[in-house]
């Protein structure tokens, strides 16, 4: 059996994470997210980018390292990542509305960073209210970096199946529609 190479890809808040932590669960692959490769791990978080080249290497060798338990790599890769296209046997692309997103990322933010950070007057308020912002205007293309428009054309370029899933449907669901999938490729 060949390795898992699964990437899961969308909006903000439409599930990608969940889903690849789900995913990691029922097959006993390695979760990969993108945010861990493409942010640097300083304080504050979220706020130094890595070098193109510099998050691809460091994926590859995520990768690499999985061996027979395969990854799942969930988030987005943007064209920065477009010499990882070839490795993806699936790409499942997650979509869910505007208000659900936006709601799930409310909440996912103050879990995070908590409540009086993310409030007025509070830390990341700044933060949170662009993010919040940047991430609403996904269906609309209209702030920079990722949106339905550069998704969609990502996923034409794509030479391996792509599953397109509802966000709003139950974990389990999705899961099972994945590993399907899966099994149709095998």
């Amino acid at each position: 059996m060949t390795a898992l190479a699964i990437h899961i890809t969308g909006a903000s808040g439409s599930g990608v994470t969940t889903l690849g932590r789900a995913l990691t669960e029922a097959t006993g692959a390695v979760q990969l997210d993108t945010d861990d490769f493409f942010w640097a791990p300083v304080e504050p978080k979220y706020s130094e980018k890595r070098e193109p080249g510099e998050c691809v290497r460091l994926i590859r060798e995520a990768m690499d390292a999985a061996g027979e338990r395969g990854w799942i790599l969930s988030g987005s890769i943007g064209a920065w990542g477009d010499e990882l296209v070839p490795c993806f046997r699936l790409v499942a692309f997650m979509s869910a509305p505007t208000e659900v997103r936006v709601a799930r990322l409310a909440v996912r933010e103050e879990a995070q960073f908590g409540a009086a950070a993310i409030a007025p007057g509070g830390a990341r308020h700044e933060n949170f209210v662009w993010f919040i912002d940047w991430a609403s205007q996904y269906e609309t293309g209209t702030r920079e970096g990722r949106n339905r428009q550069v998704h969609e054309a990502f996923l034409t370029r794509l030479t391996c199946p792509v599953l397109r899933l509802d966000g709003t449907v139950s974990t389990p669901e999705l899961v099972d529609r994945v590993l399907a999938a899966l099994r149709d490729l095998r």
